[in-house]
């Protein structure tokens, strides 16, 4: 699952990740900054909105947690700075790479062998 989130999605998630789950007072208390009750509760709304987290009643208020794992948010925040980064430069990067007279050849050799190996991960 690609899980996109914003900075202050982020933010209000880590709070929900760190203390498992809480009310949108108790997350209110848990951010860095310091935010209005009523933009908290519209992040929250829009977590839930994107599948991110869920809430439960309790008593009068609504208790929410997070329905995805920080590692995948992880995973796909990398995955996306990734592409953006590297998708411009990964051809001058290879070729700089290669290219480096300097290079040691057993470095070469290493590069070569992870790439057999991440080439044969993909090819069926």
């Amino acid at each position: 699952m690609e899980v996109v989130l914003t900075d202050r999605e982020l933010d209000v998630m880590s709070v929900l990740w760190r203390i498992g789950s809480g009310t949108v007072a108790e997350v209110q208390r848990g951010l860095p900054d310091r935010l209005a009750y009523t933009t908290v509760l519209t992040v929250l709304r829009i977590l839930e909105g994107k599948g991110y987290a869920s809430h439960e009643e309790e008593g009068r208020a609504y208790r929410y947690h997070p329905l995805v794992e920080q590692s995948d948010a992880r995973r796909s925040a990398l995955r996306r700075l990734t592409r953006k980064v590297f998708s411009v430069v990964a051809v001058s990067l290879k070729n700089q790479l290669v290219s480096d007279r300097e290079l040691p050849e057993d470095v070469l050799r290493r590069l070569r062998d992870f790439l057999d190996e991440r080439l044969g991960e993909v090819e069926p």
